[in-house]
């Protein structure tokens, strides 16, 4: 059963910062915040319950940690381990008074699952009580932390979420509100969707490339922001446009106002949200998710056919590219594997050795499509290999003569340092292996990826305004020891 933790601390403390609770002191590898959901909205009735289902909307994008704060003339804040359901309840729910509030849920990359990580961060200066919700990674964290604890602050954890925290803690103080988090967006360097409450002031920001999606919709008694559209759809409102990149968004009950843009000559939307990780049915920077990948599967089919009696997907997150890949190929589409839908997605799990233990849990074969017949078996990506080889014997051992496997993405060659669990390059199969070697170790009789180009024209974005690094290892932003892929300056307007 998963246990929330709700806090409350008067405002008229004295500390500039305060431990988060549960939090003990730093320790073992620094934590950061990769792929999270976000949610946020101001309202003329009480927001908890529609932050609430609107985060079981955005599940997908975290399953370790969720969290809601809301203010009402203090803050107040709820979260914990596990599910969104298994957070919240009608009693914590109710404990959370406000008309304006944000929400979290989060996945973990690095070691075990510690309720320390959990969003969304709080704190509170003598002036404001500040509550912040991120999706992203950021990349000077270290230069910022350096900085920030040269001034006085002390930090409860490692994650990067703190970090911006406690910058926009100092940068208001300094500066006001405005003007402070203007500053910090200068200042931070990598991927960044935020929801940001200052006192009952709601604030939606973007990077300036846009790499993570961050959404403005309307409900009806006001309006919001979430990482995805279907955040909106879940609770009955509309979804209006995306967050542009670089943009601070006030949101009100009225309606939003936006404060400043930072513009980049080039954007770098990241890939792998179309892909992957965003839902199918989201809409995300004018495109939707489904037909993206519908037409990825089409594109694949052209560049790698095969000659097979059945496409068949990994459910679910190569279902739309499987039936692209039929509609084009003419070869006819099955559900050869099905899938356990109170299974988490196993590629946000925290270890290799739970995403491959829960592959027996998550799929079951049905032998009447595979036994006998030849299958191409259509999926988004190969990462590590170690699913892809569980899943291939398993359908060799329901009886498949023939196992091809297409993959909607090129081979994953390089980290990423900007939101996905996916650090070094010798945890990737691709590495240092031709399509051939890799067919023969995840057991498929041959292996087709799609090419960037074809990725390119599937997603309907130009290759210089979307985020490629762990296909190429050029990157949107200056990581030390890696290749950048523009040098631009930041222009304001």
């Amino acid at each position: 059963m998963a246990i929330a933790l709700i806090t409350f601390i008067p405002r008229d403390a004295r500390t500039v910062a305060i431990p988060l609770p549960g939090c003990g002191p730093m320790h073992g590898p620094r934590k950061r915040n990769e792929y999270c959901g976000v949610a946020g909205f101001s309202s003329t009735r009480e927001v908890s319950k529609i932050i609430y289902f609107s985060l079981r909307a955005l599940q997908h994008r975290g399953q370790e940690s969720a969290g809601i704060a809301t203010h009402n003339g203090r803050m107040h804040v709820v979260k914990g381990m596990g599910l969104v359901h298994e957070v919240f309840n009608e009693i914590n729910l109710s404990y959370l008074k406000g008309k304006v509030g944000i929400g979290h849920v989060r996945y973990s990359t690095f070691g075990e699952s510690i309720e320390e990580n959990a969003q969304p961060i709080y704190l509170y200066t003598p002036e404001h009580e500040i509550a912040v919700a991120h999706n992203g990674e950021i990349v000077n964290v270290d230069e910022l932390r350096m900085f920030l604890g040269s001034i006085g602050s002390g930090f409860t954890t490692r994650s990067d979420s703190e970090v911006i925290a406690r910058l926009i803690s100092y940068e208001i103080t300094r500066k006001g509100i405005i003007p402070g988090l203007k500053e910090v967006v200068r200042r931070l360097r990598g991927s960044f969707s935020l929801a940001v409450l200052v006192d009952n002031r709601l604030f939606a920001i973007r990077d300036p490339f846009g790499i993570r999606p961050l959404s403005l919709g309307k409900i009806d008694s006001g309006f919001g922001v979430a990482s995805e559209s279907v955040a909106f759809d879940s609770i009955g409102g509309e979804f209006l446009r995306d967050v542009r990149p670089g943009e601070i968004v006030e949101i009100t009950p009225e309606g939003f106002v936006t404060h400043h843009i930072f513009k980049r000559k080039h954007r770098a939307h990241c890939m792998f949200e179309y892909v992957y990780f965003a839902r199918a049915d989201s809409v995300i920077d004018g495109r939707c998710v489904y037909d993206v990948r519908r037409k990825i599967g089409r594109i694949l089919a052209r560049e790698q056919p095969a000659i097979a009696d059945f496409v068949i997907p990994v459910p679910d997150s190569g279902r739309a590219h499987a039936i692209g890949y039929s509609e084009e190929s003419g070869i006819p589409y099955a559900e050869g594997l099905m899938k356990n839908r109170y299974v988490e997605r196993t590629f946000i799990l925290p270890s290799q050795e739970s995403r491959v233990k829960e592959i027996t849990m998550k799929l079951n074969p049905v032998r009447s499509v595979v036994d006998g017949h030849r299958i191409v078996l259509v999926d988004d990506s190969i990462v590590r290999g170690n699913t892809m080889r569980k899943i291939v014997k398993m359908l060799r051992d329901a009886g498949a003569r023939e196992v091809h496997v297409r993959i909607g993405s090129p081979p994953i060659v390089a980290p990423c340092y900007l939101g996905i669990d996916m650090k070094t390059r010798d945890q990737f199969i691709a590495t240092g292996r031709s399509v051939e070697e890799i067919a023969r170790q995840i057991g498929a009789d041959s292996l087709g990826y799609i090419s960037i180009d074809g990725l390119v024209e599937a997603i309907g974005i130009p290759h210089e305004d979307l985020c490629l690094g762990c296909l190429t290892g050029e990157y949107p932003v200056s990581i030390p020891g890696e290749r950048i892929r523009h040098q631009s300056d930041l222009e304001e307007f």
